[in-house]
């Protein structure tokens, strides 16, 4: 176990001891992971806010569920998914507007782009968030824990409480449906393309 695991272990620990601090630790570790991945699931930042505090909301009443031989990263981002799916269900239901622009991605990283490759970069991300919005919440989910995480196959089937066999087939199947909407859009596949080769 490495000391970082440790670390996050003792937090866990005083949590369910009461420890309010533990626990903004914890949220403190994991806040950006849990943010990015509900942004690219729901494709709006207020909304994402909104999904990340309760993902922690709910990892914080559920604390005692917790399982000490699995990564703290992968159960609460577990938490964070299924809500974020839930979510989508749920908006399926309502009427929205398709006309409304999806936000860029947010920075992370703190050295300044240039104004052209700021704007390459929004329209990059804005061209992701809306080959995202094309897929199903079981694909896009399996895209985002895949290339966006970088976590193996197991890992995503243990998030989405599936086998690794049907995340083989939605991440097949999800770039299948990518390519298809990058052929019908021709005239920004030039933008595109290289986002789904590096897929």
């Amino acid at each position: 176990m490495s000391v970082e695991d440790s670390i996050i272990l003792e937090w866990v620990k005083n949590t369910l001891d009461g420890d309010q601090e533990s626990f903004a630790e914890l949220v403190n570790t994991f806040q950006n992971a849990v943010y990015n991945l509900c942004y690219r699931m729901l494709g709006e930042r207020t909304e994402a806010e909104d999904a990340t505090q309760e993902a922690f909301l709910r990892a914080y009443l559920n604390m005692d569920r917790y399982d000490p031989a699995r990564s703290f990263k992968t159960w609460v981002l577990s938490i964070a998914s299924n809500h974020c799916i839930d979510r989508l269900r749920k908006r399926r239901l309502m009427w929205l507007s398709l006309d409304e622009p999806l936000p860029p991605n947010i920075i992370l990283s703190s050295n300044e782009p240039e104004p052209e490759d700021a704007t390459i970069q929004d329209e990059r991300s804005q061209a992701i968030q809306t080959l995202l919005g094309g897929l199903s919440t079981e694909y896009r989910a399996a895209v985002i824990l895949r290339y966006w995480y970088d976590y193996s196959y197991a890992e995503i089937a243990d998030i989405l409480d599936t086998t690794e066999s049907a995340i083989k087939s939605r991440l097949f199947r999800a770039r299948q449906s990518l390519a298809d909407r990058l052929e019908a859009q021709a005239p920004n596949s030039a933008l595109m393309r290289p986002l789904l080769e590096s897929l």
